[in-house]
C-alpha cells in the first residue's frame, strides 16, 4: 500500500448492500450494486458468502458519492496496489477501484467501481463496443436497491474463473433468459472466444 498510512488490505467487514442504499440511495444519479451480490439480488436470496461489496458510479459522479459516504477514506486500488486518494483529487485515468475505509473501524466497507458510459448508456469498461441502454442492463429488487443484471456481471468473471466465479456462473445459468444468454455468448465470443462457458451457453 502507499499512502501516508497503512491497513491491512484484507480487513474487510463490507456493508450489506441494505447498509450501502441507506447511505447513498439519495444521491440523484445512476449506481447499482455490482460482482456477487448483484447475482444475490437478482436470485432474491444470498447464495454465498461475501468477502466484499462493490458498486459502480460514472466518473463524473465520483465528488457525489464521496460525499454521501461520510466518514470514508479512500484509496484507488489497481495492479496490487492501494493508495490513498486526497479530498478533491481525481482518481488517475485507468484507474476504476476506490476501495472505502470506515475511519471509525478501521476496516474496508465497500470498492466503488467508477464505469464509463452516461447516465443513459452502459459501456463494458474492458470493450468500449459492447454496450446497451442502460435501462436494458439495469435490475431492481422488490425492496429498490439497484443491480447489475446477471449477464453483465457473468461477463467480468469470466475473466478470471475463480471458484466463486464458476460457482456464480453455474448458479445462474439455469435462471438465465435466453435474450440475455444469446448476449452474453456474443459478448464472450468477442472478448473470450475460448472460454469454457460458451459450449455451455
Amino acid at each position: 500500500m502507499r499512502g501516508e498510512d497503512h491497513v491491512a488490505l484484507e480487513a474487510w467487514r463490507a456493508w450489506h448492500p441494505v447498509e450501502l442504499a441507506r447511505r447513498i440511495g439519495g444521491v440523484p444519479k445512476p449506481w447499482c450494486v455490482v460482482g456477487g451480490w448483484a447475482l444475490d439480488l437478482w436470485h432474491g436470496r444470498q447464495t454465498r458468502d461475501h468477502e466484499d461489496l462493490e458498486f459502480t458510479i460514472l466518473r463524473g459522479d465520483l465528488a457525489l458519492f464521496r460525499k454521501a459516504l461520510a466518514g470514508m477514506r479512500f484509496y484507488t486500488a489497481g495492479d496490487g496496489i492501494v493508495e490513498y486518494l486526497p479530498d478533491g483529487r481525481e482518481p488517475p485515468d485507468g484507474v476504476y477501484q476506490i476501495w472505502c475505509r470506515d475511519e471509525a473501524v478501521q476496516c474496508w466497507r465497500v470498492d466503488m467501481m467508477i464505469e464509463p458510459g452516461t447516465p443513459q448508456i452502459w459501456v463494458y469498461k474492458r470493450d468500449p463496443r459492447i454496450r446497451r441502454p442502460r435501462a436494458e442492463m439495469i435490475g431492481t429488487t422488490d425492496d429498490g436497491l439497484p443491480y447489475l443484471k446477471p449477464a453483465a456481471v457473468l461477463l467480468f468473471k469470466a475473466k478470471y474463473q475463480r471458484e466463486k466465479d464458476e460457482a456464480d456462473f453455474r448458479s445462474a445459468l439455469p435462471k438465465l433468459e435466453e435474450r440475455e444468454r444469446r448476449w452474453l455468448r456474443s459478448c464472450l465470443e468477442a472478448a473470450h472466444p475460448d472460454h469454457d462457458w460458451l459450449r455451455l451457453l
